[in-house]
């Protein structure tokens, strides 16, 4: 059976754009930390002088100290995402119901301290989001914009479009949002089996149970025609 052919690598960014986002995450960190630590009582100022920037260069990246959390809350669908761009698509590749399970809790499983320490400071953040409606927009928006990253990755995966590939993005990243959340309530440890990678796979077998395009993978002949 040939191999199924896998996308293009995306374009690098330059080195000026690395470095930008770099920094910009180095804030992100600085700012769930102390978020986590103290609520809405943080200021932008606060976040400068913790990050060693001037508050003139924090309002460079940031319009408000709400939004420096951002970078850190995006990284990880950002993983989720490139992961499902570099899936192979078409006759022999695996369903993409696997695909997105194995993409999701690999995103949502830490494969380090680094990467734990960034998830108990999504939970400070989304446990100060309801005394803070401005962090929790953020939150929303960031999964927004997740949903509508997943919408070409998904018709491209399962060759459906329209209102079934929609649906499926939006179980997809619904099933995302709510194990975070459900693990930053609890006390569960980042790797646990209560951790946010075991529950993300449950919750897109819940959300998802209806989709049968997420079965198997991209083949429109042998999928039977809409009626």
């Amino acid at each position: 059976m040939p191999t199924p052919p896998r996308p293009a690598p995306l374009p690098r960014a330059s080195l000026t754009e690395r470095r930008k986002a770099e920094t910009q995450l180095e804030i992100a960190r600085t700012a769930a930390a102390l978020f986590a630590e103290r609520g809405t009582a943080v200021t932008a100022d606060d976040i400068a002088r913790a990050s060693g920037v001037a508050l003139r260069t924090f309002y460079r990246y940031f319009r408000t100290k709400e939004e420096a959390v951002r970078p850190l809350l995006a990284d990880g669908v950002r993983q989720w995402t490139d992961e499902l761009a570099a899936a192979p698509a078409g006759p022999g590749a695996p369903p993409v119901r696997e695909v997105l399970e194995r993409s999701a809790r690999r995103s949502l499983t830490p494969a380090g301290e680094p990467a734990a320490e960034a998830l108990r400071w999504t939970r400070g953040l989304l446990r100060a989001m309801p005394d803070d409606p401005a962090l929790r927009a953020v939150w929303h928006r960031v999964h927004h914009d997740a949903e509508e990253a997943l919408v070409p990755l998904l018709a491209r995966l399962t060759g459906a479009g329209g209102l079934e590939v929609r649906l499926a993005a939006a179980a997809a990243n619904t099933a995302m949002r709510v194990a975070v959340e459900e693990w930053a309530a609890g006390d569960g440890a980042p790797d646990g089996p209560r951790g946010p990678g075991k529950l993300v796979v449950r919750c897109l077998r819940a959300l998802t149970a209806g989709l049968p395009q997420l079965d198997g993978a991209h083949d429109r002949e042998r999928r039977p025609a809409a009626r």
